[in-house]
């Protein structure tokens, strides 16, 4: 018994000592916690709509200031023009289109039904479920509050329009994301586990004493990393389109262009996390840590409008949210560089300034 309990007084010296362990067993549930139960929920609020309003009637206005007035939804623009409407729901600007068309006030009045159109952006999957129940009440609740001919209360005729997936099959939804998740695990898992390796066995002080320079190390030590991510995306790609007949309405070599960007912010969070941790097993609970919170954060499982206002604003800085965000746009939108320009921009910042501040941490800690 006296030995156990010396055995276990060592253990807890041994984890008292091990700060970053010690962070990940007190630290890193809590912010988890914190994090994730604002980012993973289904109630949306503050919805990016488009309304086309051909009308422009008293009735057609108070559509408008019923949708603004309602917390789920943020009205972008209000305009007489459909094609604008389309452009904002290819750029991923507006999740919704509402189409007012002209005659609206005159048909309440003389029939007791009006017609609108929702345009719901169907690629954001069950979050466009949800903006189209949401837009369907609004809409409901306004006619109830009309009167029609007789003193009959008038109704409105929503027709519904899911664009980019009709069908709503809701891999084609999934797929894109989950290619994006894991390109994220081999990017970031296993180059930090590799390089964290290294120093395990002793090999990385080795090799800083020989000719190589450490930039040539590092490059050596991510480039396969790097082809192999996009290898995993075309397996990825033909998987997707022979099972599950996923849509590739857009470039194919824009996509891999997109993605050989986004390994190289992979690549350098695993090497800062590798400059972190001296061990594999650190290597790994802290990539897990970071990942995860990446993953919840980034649109795949839930959508972005449905995250509380400030974890919407944190998620600008998450690069999964990003590519998701591309090739969903490329695969089932078909849109093109001017289509994805800004969340483009932010990925490339993002890659430089992971990859400096890793490759300093990296030289920091290796010197």
């Amino acid at each position: 018994m006296r030995r156990i309990l010396y055995l276990a007084q060592a253990e807890v010296l041994h984890i008292l000592r091990d700060h970053i362990l010690l962070a990940q067993v007190l630290v890193v549930p809590v912010v988890q916690l914190l994090i994730l139960s604002n980012a993973a929920t289904f109630e949306i609020r503050n919805t990016p709509i488009h309304v086309v309003d051909l009308d422009r009637s008293g009735a057609s206005r108070g559509v408008v200031n019923r949708l603004a007035a309602n917390g789920h939804f943020h009205i972008v623009d209000t305009t007489a023009s459909t094609r604008r409407a389309d452009e904002r729901l290819v750029d991923g600007t507006a999740t919704l289109a509402i189409v007012i068309p002209q005659d609206f006030e005159t048909s309440l009045v003389r029939t007791g039904v009006g017609e609108v159109q929702l345009l719901v952006n169907a690629e954001k999957g069950s979050a466009a479920g949800i903006v189209q129940s949401y837009a369907s009440q609004v809409l409901t609740g306004y006619a109830a509050s009309l009167r029609g001919p007789d003193r009959v209360r008038a109704a409105v005729d929503i027709r519904v329009r899911p664009l980019y997936n009709a069908t709503q099959n809701y891999k084609h939804y999934m797929v894109p994301g989950i290619l994006v998740a894991l390109m994220t695990m081999i990017g970031t898992l296993l180059s930090a586990q590799n390089i964290a390796r290294e120093k395990e066995l002793g090999t990385l002080e080795q090799l800083n004493v020989t000719p190589i320079t450490r930039g040539e190390f590092i490059v050596a030590k991510l480039m396969p990393f790097w082809v192999l991510g996009l290898i995993e995306l075309s397996l990825g790609l033909i998987v997707g389109k022979l099972v599950f007949g996923i849509p590739m309405r857009g470039s194919l070599p824009l996509l891999f262009g997109v993605a050989g960007i986004y390994l190289v912010v992979a690549l350098g969070i695993g090497l800062w996390i590798s400059a972190l941790v001296d061990t594999q097993q650190q290597a790994m609970f802290v990539t897990f840590f970071i990942v995860n919170v990446y993953l919840l954060m980034s649109g795949l499982f839930t959508p972005v409008d449905s995250m509380a206002p400030w974890v919407q604003q944190v998620s600008i800085i998450n690069p999964v949210r990003h590519f998701v965000t591309i090739s969903r746009a490329i695969l089932m939108k078909g849109a093109g560089l001017a289509e994805i320009a800004q969340p483009l921009l932010i990925l490339i910042g993002t890659a430089a300034v992971v990859l400096f501040v890793a490759v300093q941490q990296y030289r920091k800690r290796a010197a």
